[in-house]
């Protein structure tokens, strides 16, 4: 009682939850000031059944939530900061990421569906056949996207064709879809006890479902899947009050980045490297391979605002460093690339689960190439790094070429940005400055912001007038255009080497079991190894030349 007298009074304060790919957050802001008070956060497990199968426990994103929020609290009770103040909480979440329940008895029907999961790609494939002139545009039109493993449509159509539970609960008219937030909603609103089941237009948009030009779930998308309607979530605004509000990740950090404007763009260096351009009120469709989406709607009334948007996959660039470089993590790779400062003329493509955009071709694979026998762990950290770099100036100029107005400046937020070595090198490659925010939260904070902004919570305005001036530290470029573009050009070549690397279609053996020729390109090394084996075999035979000693002087 003693200690409750003395509670710290900030006026009104708004959490979020960030509900990621590889962890869980709980975030409490002061509203008046964009301060970070206390957080907590939570680890998730991923599982890999099989090969390109990404999958997570629904339950334990749930408890995830639940436990960050009670540590989160405590901490605010031990700094005296009287919780009763929370006036909202916003969701940001991980999008495209797939679940199914039961709304009887609130159990999930199946482990959610990670978005980089790939078991859909004969899915893919045969959506894409069908289409006239097997074009895989062939509803960007009305989506912003196209048809790929990525999004959500294709990951419901495999759960109800090949997991019974979900079936059943389709055909019986228990089953609800949602992406993360749904879930999260729906649970923490009473569950089976009158959950309120409803998305945002940030996340609908990334169903494949939804007709970003009409603002809802599109009958004929719904049909060209299979899909029937009665299981989708409703669709609301990214500021209004359900319970809680819902905003998805990458739209969060653009709000979270301030980037209201035409024209301003946000990277998000996470699991994933998300680049985001605010395209205004009209959505402007790529010629180059980018994604058309909403970017938010703040509130009920409110217009859409879109965006250009891409992601390109960082996720196993950790196990890159651990195998290669003899580092733990991606993150201390920095003390080895600064060592060198070059990456020695080797080139590192991440396409660990093919090439997202603006390529969009699943067969690749990642490769490392220009490999000499000088390099070392030190110079693949550096080229590790710089595959970061590479990518996101890929898309910066796809974006440029759709907007036809370059960007002149980058904002990054994420926990790769604490990388001073690779801000520098990302700037040095987009020839452009790259600033980062003193508070690197910037996507739990566009949550908030949203959540805080909403009619009838209404303590945090987003007028440009109101909004805390937030501290930055800018990367200005350090090397001249001419030794950036020659880079970029040899990053080019090694992607073009990574595509096509996997052939779709396993072919068995007489016994049932997939040949190792079943990847052409594997096919080709293991024959072409095969017969230098049985040449350098022959040869021996005939004459032995042994290797030259480098050490060795004699003439």
């Amino acid at each position: 009682m003693a200690a409750s007298s003395h509670r710290i009074t900030f006026g009104p304060l708004v959490a979020a939850i960030d509900q990621g790919t590889s962890s869980t957050r709980f975030l409490v802001f002061n509203s008046k000031t964009a301060e970070l008070l206390s957080h907590h956060q939570v680890e998730i497990k991923q599982s890999f059944p099989k090969e390109g199968w990404v999958e997570e426990d629904p339950k334990e994103i749930l408890q995830s939530v639940y436990e960050c929020m009670e540590r989160t609290c405590e901490k605010l009770t031990q700094l005296n900061i009287d919780i009763s103040n929370i006036k909202a909480i916003g969701v940001t979440n991980q999008r495209e990421t797939t679940l199914v329940w039961d709304k009887e008895t609130g159990e999930p029907l199946y482990n959610a569906i990670v978005w980089l999961d790939l078991r859909t790609q004969s899915t893919v494939e045969s959506l894409i056949n069908k289409t006239p002139g097997r074009n895989k545009n062939h509803l960007k039109h009305k989506t912003g996207l196209p048809i790929s493993t990525y999004f959500s449509a294709v990951k419901l159509r495999w759960l109800m064709d090949n997991v019974d539970e979900v079936h059943q609960a389709v055909v019986s008219h228990r089953a609800m879809f949602g992406t993360v937030d749904s879930w999260l909603i729906w649970c923490l609103t009473g569950g089976k006890s009158g959950g309120v089941h409803c998305t945002d237009v940030t996340n609908a948009s990334r169903t494949m479902l939804f007709n970003i030009h009409t603002m809802n779930w599109d009958p004929e998308l719904c049909k060209y899947f299979g899909i029937p309607m009665e299981i989708l979530p409703s669709v609301r605004s990214s500021s209004e009050i359900y319970g809680l509000v819902c905003l998805g990740d990458q739209s969060a950090a653009l709000v979270g980045q301030m980037c209201f404007q035409d024209g301003q763009a946000k990277n998000t260096y996470g699991t994933g490297c998300f680049l985001l351009r605010n395209t205004g009120a009209k959505p402007v469709m790529s010629d180059h391979g980018l994604l058309t989406t909403v970017a938010y709607k703040l509130g009920r009334d409110k217009p859409a605002c879109y965006a250009l948007e891409v992601k390109g996959v960082r996720g196993p660039l950790d196990k890159l460093c651990v195998i290669f470089c003899n580092v733990s993590s991606f993150l201390p790779a920095e003390k080895l690339a600064a060592s060198v400062g070059t990456s020695y003329g080797c080139y590192f493509v991440p396409a660990f689960s093919g090439l997202y955009a603006p390529y969009w071709e699943p067969s690749a694979r990642g490769i490392i190439c220009g490999l000499t026998q000088f390099t070392n762990r030190s110079h693949l950290a550096f080229a590790a790094l710089e595959a970061v770099c590479f990518q996101t100036r890929e898309i910066l100029d796809a974006m440029n070429q759709d907007s036809g107005i370059p960007l002149t400046q980058l904002q990054v937020d994420g926990g790769m940005t604490s990388n001073r070595l690779l801000m520098q090198l990302q700037a040095d490659i987009l020839c452009i400055p790259v600033v980062k925010p003193s508070m690197p939260e910037t996507t739990a904070l566009g949550a908030a912001m949203a959540a805080g902004a909403a009619e009838g919570v209404s303590v945090w305005s987003l007028n440009p007038e109101d909004l805390s001036e937030v501290t930055s530290e800018k990367f200005e470029p350090q090397i001249n255009p001419e030794e950036s573009e020659f880079r970029y050009a040899r990053w080019k070549k090694a992607v073009e080497k990574s595509k096509n690397w996997e052939t779709t279609q396993p072919v068995a053996n007489g016994n049932g079991e997939i040949s190792i020729f079943s990847s052409v390109p594997l096919g080709f090394y293991i024959m072409g190894s095969m017969l230098m084996l049985i040449g350098a075999k022959y040869i021996a035979g005939q004459c032995f030349l042994p290797f030259p000693d480098p050490h060795d002087k004699t003439p």
